[in-house]
């Protein structure tokens, strides 16, 4: 939202919206400096630390003032959006305050899991006319009821109603004739069933569907199958969904996006899709498709990315793999799936993303990903990945990313890697992993996430945290770790999450080392001999949200008197 007013939008005449009186709606901003009162010093402004502009003091101050205005409709468009938007982000908007914006022309409504948005509220939607082009009423109470009144809106073009409850097959009529709609999303709507879909075969320029976790819309989407505009589809997590409802989409020859992950369709489904040459995003998460599909899939010429996680895709079959030369993101975790498979791998050359987590994977079909040297992302947990596989990664120059837990690497396999500088974020399975590998990979001085679960790691092993000076997230999970080890975490500033939880030998000394570490959104110290007294210092941790001191000396009670004195962020807390 914000500055909707410089957006390219063609679909409204301004000199049709301009109403009576001083102000249009095109108007220049600056007489609004003349019109408020002088801001005082101690006005609330959003960024500080900055010099605000104009602009900020002003919409500021009205915030602070909200009640002395009963109306904005005389106000410039871009103005009257600012301030709405400003209510919305600082939670100052309610039954009264929203009056002030009848007749206002705003072009974006977004109150999506904002509370108390109900049917009432949509007649101040609805008064916006012609200028609405966007509306989020996600999570709200709003009912059919109060999706008539979106009627008088014609060209709304973004529409989103994600678990709204009360909205059913009645409502969908109601935005039958907006036709000017790109993107509709219906997320977890229960109550719209494959009848009620029949009111979206009016809306030929739709580009986006969402309706993730429709339960009921099994035979709907013969509805579709006009809708030759539509370039996105995600029916996610519908486990209604079969192969016969796959048939009615063979012709959306523009769709690019479609998303079927857990639902029935198996390999005759996707054979509906062949002729569907533009897809590039095909996720197929948790379907019973076999290696099979490939012959279909091997067809989309422009595919970038394929998730097959979870399918039961086997060896048998995966030469298909080999044919898809455009793709960049490739998941195949939890599929039965062996050295084998990599084999036909090997010539994807712009993969930059593959995730085999839970396969049948070895050191020797590590060979096959040697030259995919623009791979980015390499997930390797639970597999039967060692030390001797990671020889042949030394030379992924642009690794950002690998995930070696729940594997057999050791300190030895660490030095393999520390030649991979590009390396980001490092997850280990730290029972193999001791001080000597941590000492191996020091060069990795660009590290943003360190997870070293079920270390073995020491009070001497943390002096190599200090090359990682870049550290976002670091987890140290069931060490010897005591509090002369925190000493060498205390100066990792940049750090915004922390689990030291299973040291069972730190005390209250180590919250009073991270204190200063005011960057952490989440701590989690269980398991610990943390108790009561030690709370007092996480007083600095302003931008605390989550806190966990499981098994702790530590009451919930005190915990919440400490949230209220001096951790107003925090949001989640246990024990609770």
């Amino acid at each position: 939202m914000g500055g909707a007013c410089s957006r390219k939008r063609n679909l409204l005449d301004e000199d049709d919206l301009r109403r009576s009186g001083r102000y249009s709606k095109s108007g220049s901003s600056k007489w609004l400096l003349f019109m408020l009162p002088r801001c005082s010093s101690n006005v609330a402004v959003p960024g500080q630390g900055m010099c605000p502009s104009l602009m900020e003091l002003c919409v500021a101050k009205i915030r602070d003032d909200i009640k002395k205005y009963s109306s904005f409709s005389m106000l410039p468009r871009d103005i009257s959006q600012q301030i709405f938007n400003e209510l919305v982000e600082s939670h100052c908007l309610n039954d009264v305050t929203l009056e002030a914006f009848r007749d206002c022309a705003l072009q974006d409504i977004h109150v999506g899991e904002y509370p108390g948005v109900k049917d009432s509220w949509m007649n101040i939607v609805s008064s916006q006319g012609q200028s609405l082009l966007s509306l989020d009423i996600s999570c709200s109470d709003v009912t059919d009821s109060g999706l008539e009144s979106v009627q008088r809106c014609s060209n709304v073009q973004s529409l989103k109603c994600n678990y709204c409850d009360h909205i059913s097959d009645y409502g969908l009529e109601h935005i039958s004739g907006l036709s000017n709609l790109t993107s509709l999303s219906f997320k977890k709507s229960n109550a719209i069933t494959a009848e009620g879909m029949r009111a979206l075969a009016n809306l030929v320029n739709l580009v986006n569907l969402d309706l993730e976790r429709c339960l009921k819309i099994h035979g709907g989407l013969i509805h579709l199958k006009d809708l030759k505009k539509l370039e996105s589809l995600n029916i996610r997590y519908c486990n209604c969904i079969t192969d016969a409802d796959m048939e009615p989409l063979s012709g959306l020859t523009n769709l690019k996006e479609l998303q079927v992950s857990s639902c029935k369709v198996t390999d005759a489904g996707i054979a509906h899709l062949k002729g569907l040459s533009k897809i590039a995003h095909l996720n197929l998460e948790g379907c019973p498709i076999s290696a099979a599909c490939l012959d279909v899939i091997s067809g989309f010429s422009s595919l970038v990315f394929l998730n097959l996680c979870r399918c039961g895709i086997s060896d048998d079959g995966s030469e298909g793999f080999s044919g898809l030369q455009k793709l960049k993101f490739l998941n195949l975790g939890f599929n039965n799936i062996s050295d084998a498979c990599l084999v036909h791998l090997k010539d994807l050359i712009k993969l930059e993303s593959l995730n085999l987590d839970s396969c049948k994977i070895g050191d020797e079909g590590l060979l096959n990903l040697k030259g995919l040297v623009q791979l980015k992302f390499l997930e390797l947990s639970d597999t039967d990945v060692g030390s001797n596989g990671l020889n042949h990664l030394s030379g992924l120059s642009n690794l950002e990313s690998i995930n070696l837990s729940f594997t057999s690497v050791t300190d030895d396999g660490l030095r393999k890697l520390s030649a991979l500088t590009s390396i980001r974020s490092l997850n280990l399975d730290a029972r193999q992993i001791t001080d000597a590998g941590l000492t191996a990979i020091t060069s990795l001085t660009g590290l943003t996430h360190l997870d070293l679960f079920g270390a073995r790691i020491t009070d001497f092993g943390t002096n190599c945290f200090r090359y990682f000076k870049n550290l976002q997230s670091l987890e140290v999970c069931g060490g010897s770790i005591t509090d002369a080890g925190v000493k060498n975490i205390k100066e990792l500033k940049t750090l915004s999450l922390l689990n030291l939880s299973q040291n069972c030998h730190l005390t209250d000394k180590t919250l009073e080392l991270i204190s200063g570490l005011t960057a952490l959104t989440s701590l989690n110290v269980s398991n610990s001999r943390i108790t009561n007294a030690g709370l007092q210092h996480l007083k600095p941790l302003k931008n605390l949200r989550s806190l966990t001191l499981e098994s702790c000396k530590v009451t919930a009670n005190e915990i919440k008197k400490l949230q209220l004195a001096a951790l107003p962020n925090l949001v989640s807390f246990r024990p609770e």
